[in-house]
C-alpha cells in the first residue's frame, strides 16, 4: 500500500491512524541501551520510585520515534523524500510501561517545492494520545513528499525492471 502524494495532503486533513501500541519494559530498555541513553529514570526500577513518578519513565525519544513510525503506512510509505526538520516537540504527560499510544495527524500546510519540480514540502501535525486520551506527544513535521505524477512514473519503472528481471531469469532456468 502506497502512501498518500503531495496533492492529497491538503490543509485540515486529519488521519486518525488505526495502529496502537502498548509500550512494554523492554522497548524502554532497548532503545534507551541502544542509544546509550543511561538516565535511571529509564532503566532503574528502584531509583525510579523515589522519582517525582515512583516508576520507570518511558525515554521520551522513544515515544517521538513511536509517534511518526505509526503514521508512516497510512502517508508517507513510498512517496516521501524524507523529513526536513521537527519543530515545537512536547511531551505534556509522562509515559509509563503498559501505556496503550496511538496517533492522530493533521495537516497544517504545504507549499510546492523552489529547488525540485518532482515534489513538494508538507508541514504536519502529530499528536500521541494514551489510553485516557491525553496528549503525551505532540510535534510539528515538515516532510518532501512527490507529486502524484512523478510517483506513479516511478512506479511503473519500478515494475518494469521487476518484469524484465523475471524475464531474464526464466531464460537464464530453460
Amino acid at each position: 500500500m502506497a502512501g498518500l502524494c503531495y496533492e492529497d495532503f491538503t490543509p485540515g486533513l486529519i488521519i486518525e491512524h488505526p495502529i496502537r501500541r502498548t509500550v512494554t519494559e523492554m522497548d524502554n530498555t532497548l532503545f534507551s541501551a541502544l542509544t546509550y541513553n543511561c538516565a535511571p529514570l529509564h532503566i532503574d526500577a528502584e531509583y525510579s520510585k523515589n522519582s517525582i513518578f515512583g516508576q520507570r519513565l518511558m525515554n521520551s525519544m522513544f515515544l517521538l520515534a513511536l509517534v511518526n513510525g505509526v503514521i508512516v503506512i497510512d502517508t508517507t510509505i513510498g512517496t516521501t523524500l524524507g523529513n526536513l526538520g521537527f519543530d515545537e516537540i512536547k511531551f505534556p504527560k509522562p509515559v509509563f510501561q503498559g501505556d496503550t499510544i496511538h496517533v492522530v495527524t493533521e495537516v497544517l500546510d504545504r507549499r510546492e517545492s523552489n529547488k525540485r519540480t518532482d515534489s513538494g514540502i508538507v508541514w504536519f501535525r502529530h499528536t500521541g494520545y494514551n489510553q485516557h486520551e491525553e496528549v503525551v506527544c505532540e510535534c510539528k513535521r515538515a516532510g518532501l513528499m512527490l507529486k502524484r505524477a512523478d510517483y506513479d512514473a516511478l512506479q511503473a519503472k519500478n515494475r518494469a525492471e521487476s518484469l524484465a528481471a523475471r524475464a531474464t531469469a526464466a531464460t537464464k532456468k530453460a
